[in-house]
């Protein structure tokens, strides 16, 4: 693995109402030893987190613009000091509206692996430290915390980008008690994990219509009777269609699982996924 680019910015909001301060480093290539050392440590923590969400980019580019900018920095259409200056300059306007003090770094990272690329973006914190001065006197200063991450987010490319796009090409952390902070930082990524229920259900009944047709006109009609009333439930809790539910509500009734109709839903992440349906 190797650090291909990096480039941090310093943030800090303590009046709200008040522009927020900013400062940010020069665009590294390449920039090795220490910044691969802070990185791994960063990525040790990401790893180690629980409850990470997986999801993909708003696809509000308006609202959150990072991936336009992130894709053209891919395509070469534009520099990461460029890409970054943007980020940046979002990631103020942001905390400009803030209500709530913030204080961090941001850090991004375009990473390259031995068999794809990621871009990582974190909010690195600060833990307060005592030392000596050059006369020796005792002084406060703050250090950056390597035990701590609280806010990040990890970008496969190649499953954003690639041939073969995946759904969920994002992983978030996002600690309990980041406050508004963590919500600002959500906002800048344009995470979101968010289901299209409408579009889920009209899949779902679009393959029921398809196993329909081919069968029997009795079993046919019992089929949509009873795809139609499950669909109409998921609907109303606002819940999609998922394959596994399916199979656990339709089994329970008069369809079971047991022959294969070769649609797969977009809510199932299981490749080769499909509803199975028959009735008793």
């Amino acid at each position: 693995m190797a650090i291909k680019q990096l480039r941090t910015l310093f943030a800090s909001q303590y009046q709200p109402g008040q522009p927020a301060r900013v400062r940010p480093g020069e665009a590294l290539a390449e920039p090795g030893g220490d910044y691969e050392a802070l990185h791994k440590q960063m990525k040790r923590l990401f790893n180690s987190k629980p409850g990470k969400k997986y999801g993909r980019f708003s696809e509000d580019i308006g609202e959150s613009p990072f991936s336009s900018w992130l894709k053209d920095y891919r395509e070469d259409k534009q520099s990461f000091a460029s890409m970054t200056d943007r980020l940046f300059g979002q990631w103020q306007e942001l905390l400009n509206s803030a209500q709530e003090e913030f204080e961090g770094h941001l850090m991004i990272v375009h990473e390259a692996l031995a068999d794809a690329e990621v871009v990582y973006l974190f909010i690195l914190e600060n833990d307060s430290a005592m030392r000596f001065d050059a006369q020796q006197t005792l002084d406060a200063t703050d250090i950056l915390s390597l035990s701590r991450l609280n806010l990040a987010v990890r970008v496969e490319l190649d499953d954003w980008l690639g041939d073969n796009a995946g759904e969920n090409y994002l992983t978030l952390v996002h600690a309990r008690g980041s406050g508004e902070g963590g919500d600002l930082f959500i906002k800048l990524c344009g995470f979101t994990n968010q289901v299209d229920v409408e579009k889920e259900t009209l899949t779902f009944m679009d393959a029921v219509e398809a196993f329909a047709k081919s069968s029997e006109p009795e079993e046919a009609g019992k089929i949509r009777a009873r795809a139609y009333e499950f669909s109409k439930e998921q609907h109303a809790l606002g819940e999609p269609v998922a394959i596994e539910h399916c199979r656990a509500t339709w089994m329970r009734t008069s369809l079971s699982v047991s022959r294969s109709l070769p649609v797969r839903l977009p809510s199932c992440r299981k490749a080769g996924c499909c509803i199975r349906i028959t009735v008793r």
